[in-house]
């Protein structure tokens, strides 16, 4: 019960700071509901360098995103990880192979803004080794179902995610909520020529394993016409976790190319 209070209580709190932050462009740990217009791909990935309790884990995932129309989005993503354990076991492997679908459900578009929400689901399929470590290798089928709502004018955005995770043949169900705000640096200009900043707030209540974590990532990415490159450092402000799972840190770096 302490954790969902702490839960509720620290979503609170976040949100009532919303309104005087900004974002823009595509967010680098959390997600967004804009798309482009059908019969895009994009191609990316997002490098993660994680510290935690158990082992040091370098995640390399190529992701492969198509826009069936303007309101719906599949992708696959195929990873890799690389991991150096704390009793001296390393070694690397396929880690889970994800697939993701988005349905846009609202769309409301003003003059140089807009607001649209989607519904999402993740499939975790268990191709991995069984590691131990959260949404990179666990080897355990997992289904994720949740939604993404996102404002965004040409001055800044907010993007807000709430989602359940399940393991049907595991104890690491959990509920979880992320928050992005950025800050544009340069004017909107064509060609697209853009250096962003993100604010990005990750919470995950694990009810079983009564553990709660709250993160927080701070990134600048650089935009140019169809191409980003995303930069971004995470770490705890909140890692009541059990002691095998405790999070310390984690360095991001991606790109994604869209034609």
């Amino acid at each position: 019960m302490k954790y969902s209070i702490k839960y509720l209580l620290t979503l609170g709190i976040i949100g009532c700071f919303s309104a005087g932050l900004f974002a823009q462009g595509p967010p680098i740990t959390a997600d967004k509901p804009i798309m482009l217009g059908g019969g895009s791909f994009t191609v990316k990935t997002l490098i993660e360098h994680r510290k935690t309790a158990i082992g040091t884990f370098r995640y390399t995932p190529l992701m492969l995103h198509y826009l069936i129309s303007s309101d719906a989005l599949v992708a696959v993503h195929i990873p890799r990880v690389s991991y150096e354990l704390a009793d001296g076991t390393s070694g690397q492997s396929l880690a889970d192979v994800k697939l993701l679908a988005k349905y846009q459900f609202l769309r409301i578009d003003g003059t140089g803004k807009t607001f649209r929400m989607v519904a999402k689901t993740l499939q975790t399929l268990p191709t991995g080794e069984a590691l131990g470590v959260m949404e990179l290798s666990s080897g355990l089928y997992q289904g994720y179902y949740g939604f993404v709502a996102g404002y965004e004018s040409l001055k800044y955005g907010i993007s807000f995610e709430l989602g359940l995770n399940n393991i049907p043949q595991g104890d690491l169900d959990f509920l979880q909520h992320k928050l992005g705000f950025g800050l544009p640096l340069l004017k909107p200009q064509y060609p697209n020529k853009q250096i962003n900043l993100f604010f990005e707030y990750t919470q995950q209540w694990l009810w079983e394993q009564k553990g709660y974590q709250l993160l927080y990532a701070q990134g600048i990415q650089y935009a140019r016409k169809n191409i980003t490159f995303d930069l971004a450092y995470q770490l705890p402000l909140v890692n009541d976790m059990p002691q095998n799972m405790t999070f310390n840190r984690s360095l991001f770096l991606g790109t994604r190319f869209t034609f």
